[in-house]
């Protein structure tokens, strides 16, 4: 009788083991509890750079008038944008720049500013623009800017510009006001948007472009003065362009323009246009009048558009390299090459560094 009951328990352990094993191959249900992962949130792409803008604007808002307290201060801001678009326009490449060109005077309403000083950009100041002391999150102006410039990657401008922002104080009505640049960028961003629309509005093609470079280059030298005759006139000249290169560093398609930026003052010292429209020689166009002083006949706008033709398929060193001649004081680098003769009579050297900068900088 024992073994019989032995024969039976082994029997009953056999087949409990042999039902154990048929259930290892069972996949076990993940528990309710556990989450499923959540994928990350991919970054926006946009395809190859199919069009090329140069965008703009510009304030003198900041400019002071002479009191009995301050002398008179003005100044000059060109906010601008160069951006290679693809073929839905998106944008590819990005770049955002500012020059903030100030001329002082004395109680004479005489320049005490140094005329031949280089002005530097946001950009090429850096650290030394020195915005990272007032700054919330701790970053310079060029590591916003840069932050800012990314977002806009992958983008449409209808995207850009229906960007959500808010007021921080009256000085930064327009500060973004979206999770993902919440801890990159806490300057006010109406300007650069701007900018970035109109070159999007401006944008010419640009078939074969890997690359979209800024070249900016500013001179308070022609500043004046006042006389007996004449109050005093700040003046800032902001050399821009947006250039796309090709993979060999051939320019594919150049926008060169200039904001020859005037604050007017008064007899008395009060700036006297600030509520002017202010527009860049290729937005004036026939209104910048050079034409009846053209021996060719020609306004700069058209004789510009002849120069970026020319630059065309051409590198940086052929650009720098072309052949100039002085035409007077005032057009010392004009050229003096026969494709050029009847098309291009102005002064051209400091297109040529802004071209040549942007190649330098495409990205």
């Amino acid at each position: 009788m024992k073994k019989l009951l032995s024969l039976v328990l082994v029997l009953t352990l056999l087949a409990t083991s042999l039902v154990g094993c048929t259930s290892e191959t069972t996949t076990p249900e993940t528990p309710a509890e556990t989450p499923a992962e959540t994928p990350a949130e991919t970054p926006a792409e946009a395809g190859s750079i199919a069009k090329v803008g140069l965008g703009q604007n510009i304030s003198i808002a900041k400019s002071s008038d002479k009191t009995e307290e301050k002398n008179a201060t003005a100044q000059a801001d060109v906010t601008m944008a160069a951006v290679g678009f693809d073929a839905e326009g998106k944008v590819a490449s990005v770049t955002l720049d500012v020059t903030q060109a100030k001329v002082a005077f004395d109680e004479n309403m005489v320049v005490t500013s140094d005329r031949d000083a280089e002005v530097r950009s946001k950009k090429d100041l850096k650290e030394e623009y020195g915005m990272v002391g007032a700054s919330s999150i701790g970053k310079e102006w060029f590591e916003q800017a840069a932050a800012f410039e990314d977002w806009m990657i992958g983008k449409t401008v209808e995207e850009i510009t229906g960007l959500a922002v808010k007021e921080r104080d009256a000085s930064h009505t327009h500060v973004p006001d979206v999770p993902e640049l919440t801890s990159s960028v806490t300057i006010t961003v109406e300007s650069y948007i701007a900018a970035v629309e109109e070159a999007w509005e401006n944008a010419v093609d640009a078939p074969g472009a890997e690359k979209v470079g800024l070249g900016v280059e500013t001179h308070i030298g022609s500043s004046k003065d006042a006389t007996a005759d004449k109050p005093a006139t700040a003046q800032a000249d902001t050399y821009m362009t947006a250039t796309a290169v090709d993979a060999e560093g051939k320019v594919v398609a150049t926008i060169v323009d200039v904001a020859q930026v005037k604050v007017a003052y008064d007899a008395e010292g009060k700036v006297t246009n600030k509520d002017a429209e202010l527009k860049t020689k290729q937005e004036l166009k026939e209104e910048y009048g050079m034409k009846p002083a053209s021996a060719i006949g020609k306004e700069w706008f058209e004789q510009m558009a002849a120069f970026q033709e020319w630059m065309a398929g051409k590198t940086k060193d052929e650009i720098t390299g072309l052949t100039v001649k002085e035409r007077d004081a005032n057009h010392t680098a004009v050229p003096d090459v026969a494709e050029l003769e009847s098309s291009v009579t102005i002064t051209v050297d400091g297109y040529q560094a802004v071209v040549a900068e942007a190649i330098d900088n495409a990205r």
